[in-house]
């Protein structure tokens, strides 16, 4: 499985970005999966249902299944936060793994930067990113040495995560 980051401050786009590339990735055949790294506590399940019920009186790990999709909720209870690494170990086989957050991993990256937003870029002290997509391409924050590509552009973007994790021409025959 590839694995490749999108990273960028709070704010920047990143979301929306991966809400253009996916579905692009998939029409091509793709399986395509994201990680999202929270900063903050955070909770998918609902007072009241009994999974969260559950996992209130003690279950470490809380598996919701129905017909249509299932999640498995894994309680930390005190326990350090996995690593990335640890954490990939729970993706089924996929084609890519995109990675939204975990801005200082070690794994390549596109840096979503936007100027407006007041932020320092990331490029200049990560050694991993890769790439810069940028909604103002003649912005003096941008790196002279990295590729610098049209925030806008979805499918420009798509060319080149395709080119550089050499997945063109990869599709499955149950697309």
């Amino acid at each position: 499985m590839k694995v490749f980051g999108i990273a960028g401050y709070s704010g920047s786009g990143k979301t929306t970005l991966l809400e253009k590339l996916l579905p692009r990735l998939t029409a091509r055949g793709l399986r395509v999966s994201v990680i999202k790294h929270a900063h903050h506590s955070f909770d998918v399940d609902q007072p009241g249902k009994d999974s969260y019920r559950h996992r209130a009186a003690g279950a470490s790990e809380v598996l919701l299944a129905s017909g249509t999709r299932w999640v498995l909720m894994h309680e930390l209870r005190g326990a350090p936060e996995p690593t990335l690494a640890e954490q990939l170990r729970h993706f089924s086989p996929c084609d890519l793994i995109l990675v939204e957050g975990f801005k200082q991993e070690a794994i390549p990256k596109l840096e979503v930067h936007r100027p407006a937003n007041g932020k320092p870029p990331l490029w200049p002290d990560n050694p991993h990113v890769v790439a810069v997509a940028c909604d103002e391409p003649q912005a003096d924050t941008l790196p002279p040495h990295l590729p610098v590509l049209d925030l806008n552009d979805a499918d420009a973007i798509v060319a080149y995560l395709l080119a550089t994790l050499q997945l063109e021409g990869k599709v499955h025959a149950d697309v």
